[in-house]
């Protein structure tokens, strides 16, 4: 039997990055700031977190938060501040501690993608938001990548299904407030920027066509109310009754907790 193949991630996050610095990267890039700078602008809070394939991909640089970290999977000489070393699907991070957790291609390029959105939920505040970004296997960059040889730049990820990463956030307690997905530029680096056309972005912004070449997934972690507990009987608030004991416990019998066992 022949055993699975583990895809190196690491590698492939080195040649994302690289790919990031193409033309057809950069416009993409520039496209995913203005429309999470947009979304983002009217948040505020204490921390923001960024996750990222690597700390040299900044991604979101319009909300106001006191303290804005980012993480990267590899070690490099001279990280800056603010930066940690560490795997998505292990934050080094207490629970409920970010008002903001930003995953940029964090699950396309990771070996265990649901256990990384679960670490993301986990840090994250409750009534706090996510936003995920991710490639569209619907569209013809997922065409693309599913008849490349090659994975190089953006043909190394998963590009999982934009409804699987709504059901997954669903299932972790949150609630989609936005899921669409932008980028009508052909996978080529020679395309034009009027290869995506008004009318593409409107149609995709609208959700009527759903073919953009990534996808962002706008999410509020949910915080359930608690069921309020029963009040515990108090001994002194039991009527006596002379010769028979406390009322509902059987003669002869020696006197119970009557404390409710749910409490």
């Amino acid at each position: 039997m022949k055993s699975k193949k583990v895809l190196d991630y690491p590698s492939r996050h080195e040649r994302f990055e690289h790919w990031f610095q193409t033309p057809l990267g950069r416009s993409m890039l520039a496209d995913q700031r203005r429309f999470l700078d947009h979304k983002l602008a009217p948040l505020t809070g204490a921390r923001q977190l960024h996750v990222s394939v690597s700390h040299r991909i900044p991604l979101i640089n319009g909300t106001d938060f006191s303290h804005k970290i980012m993480t990267t999977p590899k070690w490099f000489p001279s990280i800056p501040d603010g930066v940690v070393v560490c795997d998505a699907n292990e934050l080094p991070f207490p629970g409920d501690s970010m008002d903001l957790v930003v995953l940029h291609h964090t699950a396309d390029f990771s070996l265990y993608p649901h256990q990384a959105l679960r670490e993301a939920g986990r840090v994250l505040r409750g009534e706090g938001t996510i936003a995920l970004i991710g490639f569209n296997p619907v569209s013809i960059w997922g065409l693309r990548r599913f008849m490349s040889r090659h994975h190089a730049g953006p043909w190394g990820g998963r590009f999982l299904m934009r409804r699987r990463m709504d059901d997954w956030l669903h299932l972790l307690g949150f609630h989609v407030d936005v899921s669409v997905t932008r980028f009508f530029r052909l996978p080529l680096q020679r395309s034009g920027r009027k290869s995506s056309g008004r009318l593409g972005e409107r149609l995709t912004g609208n959700g009527l066509l759903p073919v953009g070449a990534y996808y962002c997934i706008l999410a509020k972690k949910r915080v359930n109310a608690r069921i309020p507990r029963r009040h515990a009987w108090r001994q002194n608030n039991v009527i006596v009754i002379p010769g028979t004991g406390t009322v509902g416990a059987s003669r002869g019998c020696p006197p119970q907790n009557l404390n409710h066992p749910d409490d």
